[in-house]
């Protein structure tokens, strides 16, 4: 399989349009599940200090063969890490675990607004993007008055706010946000894990109208409204029908009917009408 398309964040930096989760891939396992999903196309691979496998990560890079300029790695401060001086050492001791002399994509993981150090840990993020030891700085989990709170206190809007997003959850006003001000969304849990999603008829019935399965329609559904989803799977065969989504388009009214699954509507198309693309 080929490298999956990218798009441009507002920092100039490359971005897939769709990625590999890597949480609870630890030990051998994990890291012959990552170096998998990498000869699989898989190009940008998630990952934080929470999940106890950036040195799974690390060998999985070495060991794929693959020019370390080609792959994106994204790691992310934990909350007990939140400050200016101790996101800095957090940040090498990210490096230290990868094995890595660069962390392509840093991300605050939870803003932690009790403690309320999260500007501060942005400011040190800066610095590292700057001293050259992260490529592109982002967040997690940041509302609307987060972000902007960090835009206007620093004048530097994060490249990515990776969020909960699925069709029971589209998050519709926050992508309006985010693509007002350039910020890429990327989706994690994109399949609304342990739940009832991929049953669902109307997912069903899409996927069947495309010849896709209904996992592969709905990671198409974030592709098209511009986010980049990190789907995980430890298996090949699932990996391979994860990337498995630029050969087909949904209609209009097929992404409306998906997003509409927050709301619980019923959905009207009629799937033996689609054209293959």
């Amino acid at each position: 399989m080929t490298s999956l398309p990218t798009v441009t964040l507002n920092d100039g930096a490359w971005f897939p349009e769709l990625g590999f989760g890597t949480y609870n891939l630890t030990g051998d396992e994990g890291v012959d599940a990552v170096a998998g999903a990498i000869a699989a196309g898989y190009r940008l691979l998630d990952t934080a200090v929470n999940y106890g496998n950036e040195a799974e990560v690390g060998e999985a890079v070495r060991r794929s063969g693959v020019d370390r300029d080609a792959l994106l790695v994204t790691t992310k401060l934990p909350g007990r890490d939140h400050g200016y001086d101790e996101t800095i050492a957090s940040a090498h001791g990210s490096l230290e675990r990868l094995g890595l002399d660069r962390i392509d994509l840093y991300l605050i993981h939870w803003p932690n607004p009790s403690v309320d150090k999260y500007l501060d840990s942005w400011r040190a993020m800066i610095r590292l993007r700057d001293e050259g030891l992260v490529r592109s700085i982002g967040v997690s989990n940041f509302t609307e008055a987060m972000l902007t709170r960090l835009i206007d206190e620093t004048g530097v809007t994060p490249a990515v706010n990776q969020v909960e997003m699925h069709p029971y959850f589209p998050q519709a006003a926050l992508r309006a946000y985010h693509a007002e001000r350039g910020i890429r969304t990327e989706s994690w849990s994109p399949l609304a894990r342990r739940s009832e999603l991929l049953a669902e008829k109307v997912v069903g019935d899409i996927a069947a109208a495309h010849g896709v399965t209904p996992t592969q329609a709905v990671l198409r559904w974030h592709v098209q409204l511009g986010s980049t989803p990190i789907p995980k799977s430890a298996h090949a065969g699932r990996q391979r029908e994860n990337a498995d989504v630029f050969g087909f388009t949904l209609r209009d009214d097929e992404v409306t009917a998906l997003s509409d699954l927050e709301r619980g509507r019923l959905w009207d198309g009629d799937p033996d009408t689609h054209e293959e693309m």
